[in-house]
């Protein structure tokens, strides 16, 4: 019952209290670090130990009850008491070569920490290489000759605690930049806890690089890490960008209804992008009318095609990549196109120049038209206008002048995405345009 008390105070007064330790003896600065406060640590210290070295608390006052004691792995459960020297305020007691525990009791306070010797878990690293063999299209191997165990403390209930290393394995690799539009290489750093066998892994770089081993953050901090390099590594991990970018037309008189997706009234002019990483050897744009592409009907060795989509149905469109190798391949999303079938509508009555921009030219409204002609005439069979374009329309002049109020006729032939041919004619209405319109008004 009592050691369980010790226990639970010194967990909860390790949360307010703010005790040091100070050392005498080391050649190298003993490190400090604040554990988690669920650990009932107050601090944990590193420290290269010396012959001779000793550790010391400053009590709250010289008349102060202290007693200090040592745990292991076992926890505050199984404490001993300690036999230290006292000089005023200050307590003093000889570094073990061990890692230990102390629970100092000041009064009615208690201050619990822990001390791990970094001469029991040396950092050794003299060779490292690349496993080509075992890398693969996500991850790349190492084999390190040298050890960097886990080093492990203990809370002061027992439960073990592992005291990161900060291993740090920096190289080359590349990442796409929306801002750019590319892929731009960086310098990436990542930090591993500890090395346990011998081998360690990385996501595998997009450009060839060599790999900086460096550890660990305590000899960092002495001034002397352990710094090793790997030969250079040609990647063979791959990645894409892609992009389908449709051009845009703004005929008042063509029905599109796309709702922001690709497709709509055709011919559809779509032009699909890749950006690829270093290592892409092997890149293909497909279309295909299969949407598992069991039949691929188009292919296209380069990373931008401008394709025009003049059939009617809906076609699928996607980006392979691989690297020399073809043992790591990428592939696109899949970029669906709906070309919708074809009409046209023929209005039978306009007004030109009565309310300019409002009905004064005379248009077809269509969809997915990709062949088109058209010819109007008047009454004794003069041609008045012509056109192959359906967005374009007659504006009711003829040499540059309005023609007068009556009867003319077009003629239209015509073919739709969907293979629909049309061969169309019929009565075009002008109604006045204005008063005083010359209705006498001859043609040759």
């Amino acid at each position: 019952m009592k050691t369980f008390y010790s226990i639970l105070i010194c967990c909860l007064f390790s949360l307010s209290s703010s005790a040091q330790l100070t050392f005498d003896g080391l050649t190298s600065n003993p490190i400090s670090l604040k554990p988690e406060s669920n650990t009932g640590l107050e601090m944990l210290y590193v420290i290269e130990y010396e012959d001779g070295a000793t550790i010391s608390y400053q009590a709250s006052s010289e008349n102060a009850i202290v007693q200090w004691d040592s745990y292991s792995k076992l926890g505050g459960g199984y404490c001993q008491p300690l036999q230290f020297t006292r000089e005023g305020a200050k307590c003093t007691v000889k570094l073990n070569i061990d890692d230990i525990g102390f629970i100092i009791t000041d009064n009615s306070r208690q201050h619990c920490f822990w001390i791990t010797n970094y001469n029991n878990h040396q950092l050794t690293l003299s060779n490292v290489t690349l496993n080509a063999e075992d890398s693969d299209c996500d991850m790349t191997y190492m084999s390190i000759l040298g050890e960097a165990m886990p080093i492990t403390y203990y809370t002061v209930t027992g439960i073990p605690r592992e005291l990161s290393r900060n291993i740090s394995i920096s190289y080359n690799t590349l990442i796409w930049d929306d801002n750019s539009l590319n892929f731009n290489q960086i310098y990436q750093t990542q930090e591993i806890s500890s090395i346990s066998g011998t081998s360690i892994r990385v996501p595998a770089p997009l450009c060839n690089t060599d790999f900086t081993i460096t550890g660990d953050r305590f000899l960092e901090k002495w001034g002397k890490p352990i710094t090793i390099i790997t030969p250079t590594y040609e990647a063979k991990a791959i990645d894409a960008h892609t992009t389908a970018t449709m051009a845009a037309r703004d005929n008042d008189n063509e029905i599109t209804v796309n709702n922001g997706e690709l497709g709509g009234s055709a011919p559809v002019d779509i032009t699909f992008s890749a950006v690829t990483s270093d290592a892409v050897a092997y890149r293909e744009w497909q279309i295909s009318q299969s949407a598992d592409f069991d039949i691929i009907d188009l292919r296209y060795n380069q990373n931008e095609v401008e394709y025009t989509f003049n059939d009617f149905g809906t076609f699928y469109v996607r980006f392979i990549a691989a690297n020399a190798n073809a043992d790591c391949d990428w592939t696109s999303d899949t970029y669906q196109v709906s070309i919708g079938e074809s009409k046209i509508d023929c209005p039978n009555a306009f007004s030109p120049g009565s309310s300019e921009g409002t009905n004064d030219i005379w248009k077809v409204s269509y969809k997915s038209i990709t062949q088109f002609e058209c010819h109007i005439f008047n009454h004794w069979g003069i041609k008045l206008f012509s056109t192959t374009d359906p967005s374009q329309g007659w504006d009711g002049k003829h040499n540059g002048k309005l023609v007068p109020a009556g009867v003319y006729y077009y003629v239209i032939k015509a073919h739709g995405a969907d293979g629909k041919n049309y061969s169309l004619s019929g009565d075009i209405n002008i109604i006045n345009h204005k008063k005083g319109s010359n209705r006498n008004t001859s043609y040759e």
